[in-house]
């Protein structure tokens, strides 16, 4: 069967990275997938090359609308003739809908990846166009409802399927975890808090450096915090951090590819977003057995279990933010490994990458056996 997988962008987000890995997966099991996208992609361009996967590039540009791409968008389907085509992202989701209108498509699905969307035309769009979409899922249950209630999408035509994470990959080590320590000169004393994501606005990075400063305040042991990621908020960040004299213990390590030797260095992580759907970066950490603290957004609650496997707190609230991290760091270290044992059995129950692909294969073989009559004939 042909799938068609189409994409505002291919960069190092968390959407981009949990759509490759589904692709990578359902080419592994011998679906003929081709990807479509919007932008020039930013990333895993060789990871596509090496499981044979080809990519279309609809060649637009940020912020500047170009029609054309309709035109594009639709002449890549007449000639593959896919099956199934998915489309991830707002503007991938709403491109495919518009072009569902003057093209044929057999099977259109949409993927939403954050309870955070944007303006209300964006909202009101969908609306409008959910007529050329058979099925929209939601990666986060809290972010489903919100649509629902928005008037997003009808309740009968979304479900959810949350984000997968390989845990034979993010897994704690302790060899990898000395040698990463003795890599990055940390000492054994120094308490290290890890966060990972882009620096930009939904990670509310002034949030997370103002909580760091205050957990500062109140602790008597040697802690820093190490931050990966990069984003056009370098220049801020860098600034906050120099302005609250936290050079000494702050660490910005900027993009990395070795994620699950950092996580597996630190010993616990830290999430401050304003606003997420489902975080792939607190997937990844509880799936290192590693104790998270973060605020409370989109479905991370479902996956902390406030007092589980960490704690919550208040998004936008830098003072209850250092008050959670200060809560864990004044458990004993047996408390707080139990705490990531309890959070890594978790992922692997609920978002083992295999079941998540599972699900997805599912839901494809249900759409094309119920549309039979409308899939293209080989």
């Amino acid at each position: 069967m042909k799938l068609l997988v189409v994409i505002t962008g291919m960069a190092y987000g968390g959407a981009e990275t949990q759509t490759k890995h589904i692709i990578l997966k359902l080419a592994q099991r011998g679906w003929d997938v081709r990807l479509v996208s919007m932008l020039p992609p930013k990333a895993y361009q060789h990871d596509f090359e090496r499981a044979g996967v080809p990519i279309d590039v609809l060649e637009m540009r940020r912020r500047i609308p170009d029609p054309r791409a309709i035109l594009r968008l639709a002449g890549i389907v007449r000639r593959e003739r896919p099956h199934i085509v998915h489309a991830h992202m707002v503007h991938a989701n709403l491109l495919a809908r518009v072009t569902r209108a003057v093209s044929s498509m057999p099977i259109l699905i949409n993927t939403i990846h954050s309870t955070h969307e944007g303006s209300h035309w964006r909202t009101f769009a969908y609306r409008l166009t959910d007529r050329w979409c058979d099925l929209t899922t939601h990666v986060s249950r809290v972010g489903l409802e919100l649509d629902i209630q928005r008037g997003k999408v009808p309740p009968h035509k979304i479900v959810h399927i949350p984000n997968g994470i390989e845990t034979s990959v993010f897994k704690p080590d302790p060899a990898v975890r000395a040698r990463m320590r003795e890599a990055l000169q940390i000492e054994d004393a120094t308490f290290t808090w890890i966060t990972v994501g882009r620096l930009e606005t939904p990670k509310d990075y002034p949030n997370l450096l103002e909580a760091f400063r205050r957990l500062q305040q109140q602790i008597r042991i040697r802690t820093q915090l190490v931050i990966v990621g990069d984003g056009s908020l370098r220049p801020v960040v860098d600034q906050i951090i120099r302005r609250a004299n936290l050079q000494s213990s702050v660490r910005l390590l900027g993009r990395r590819t070795d994620i699950p030797s950092l996580l597996c260095s630190a010993d616990a992580f830290v999430l401050a977003s304003a606003w997420e759907g489902m975080p792939n970066a607190v997937l990844e950490a509880a799936a290192t057995a590693l104790p998270v603290v973060s605020t409370c957004v989109g479905d991370v609650p479902h996956i902390i279990q406030d007092g589980n496997f960490g704690y919550l707190a208040p998004p936008r609230n830098s003072e209850s933010l250092a008050q959670a991290m200060y809560r864990l760091m004044q458990l004993d270290a047996s408390t707080r490994k139990h705490m990531g044992q309890m959070a890594r059995q978790y992922i692997m129950d609920n978002h083992e990458l295999e079941v998540i692909t599972n699900r997805w294969e599912a839901l494809y073989k249900q759409m094309i056996d119920s549309h039979r009559k409308q899939l293209p004939q080989e």
